[in-house]
């Protein structure tokens, strides 16, 4: 980027090389005289203070009297002849109203921002153009609305930050004639219709409904892949499907205090206290 000084001699329209011509310094003596014969009066009404984030801008017979502007600290102006502008060099913070805006996919939205700026070329700000801040924010305004006119909606939402650095990167470009430097620009709120919020409020939880959907198959599979390797190992040793048996149902008691019947295989008696099913029958046949 040219520097400002460089800006200044070459785009501006307020800048003459010309010098002064004869009237100009007759007037320019004459002043100078006015102002040792009314001194020290006049030195109250010559020396001007200006702050250090001020830049005084001098116009001498209607011609800027420098290439760059003047201060911070006390400046010289001639009575009658010299003119003087103040220029805040502060950064400004610009609200955009809220825009209304149809995107891309024809959707009409609402958009509102901010923008902060600040003048770095007073001379510049003050020679090329009338109202630079009013400029500048009906600027942001039309580079708003065309810069969010060709994005689709779901674009706006979720590339703010792409969005703004494209604007500023714009707004910086156009307002550099004018010792414009745009800082930072950002997108604060985006409004859109009510029914179109209801739909996609709709949409979404129906996606929602659906991965969840996808989720409880999932986890149904391979809960029955595991089942399906539970029952090979248990296959393969028939005692332990009947310890199993019974760690569920000790499970059960302890959570739940209630009388729990079920039937018991007379075989798994068999080794418990002498006792087995084959010898019964033989006490039955004696008998």
């Amino acid at each position: 980027m040219d520097s400002p000084e460089k800006l200044d001699k070459n785009s501006l329209v307020g800048i003459s090389k010309n010098r002064l011509g004869v009237c100009g310094w007759i007037l320019f003596f004459l002043s100078l005289l006015l102002m040792l014969i009314t001194f020290p009066i006049s030195i109250w009404m010559c020396l001007k203070i200006i702050k250090e984030y001020e830049r005084a801008v001098v116009f001498r017979l209607g011609r800027i009297q420098a290439d760059k502007a003047r201060g911070p600290g006390l400046i010289l102006v001639l009575p009658c002849i010299d003119v003087f502008v103040k220029v805040d060099l502060r950064t400004v913070t610009c609200n955009i109203p809220p825009q209304e805006i149809l995107t891309r996919d024809s959707v009409t939205t609402q958009v509102d921002g901010v923008v902060y700026y600040r003048i770095y070329s007073a001379v510049s700000a003050v020679a090329n153009v009338n109202d630079v801040h009013q400029a500048t924010f009906l600027l942001a305004q039309t580079t708003l609305r065309n810069v969010l006119g060709t994005q689709t909606l779901s674009q706006i939402l979720s590339g703010r930050e792409e969005i703004a650095h494209s604007i500023q990167t714009l707004l910086d470009d156009a307002t550099e004639l004018w010792g414009i430097r745009v800082a930072r620009v950002e997108i604060k709120d985006v409004r859109i219709p009510v029914q179109l919020q209801r739909s996609m409020a709709a949409e979404a939880e129906a996606t929602r409904e659906a991965r969840a959907k996808v989720l409880a198959a999932e986890g149904e599979m391979n809960a029955s892949k595991s089942l399906k390797s539970a029952s090979m190992v248990l296959s393969e040793s028939p005692i332990a499907l009947q310890l199993r048996y019974l760690q569920t149902l000790t499970t059960v008691a302890t959570e739940k205090n209630s009388t729990i019947v079920f039937p018991l295989p007379m075989n798994m008696l068999e080794g418990i206290g002498g006792i087995s099913y084959d010898n019964k029958k033989a006490d039955n046949k004696k008998a």
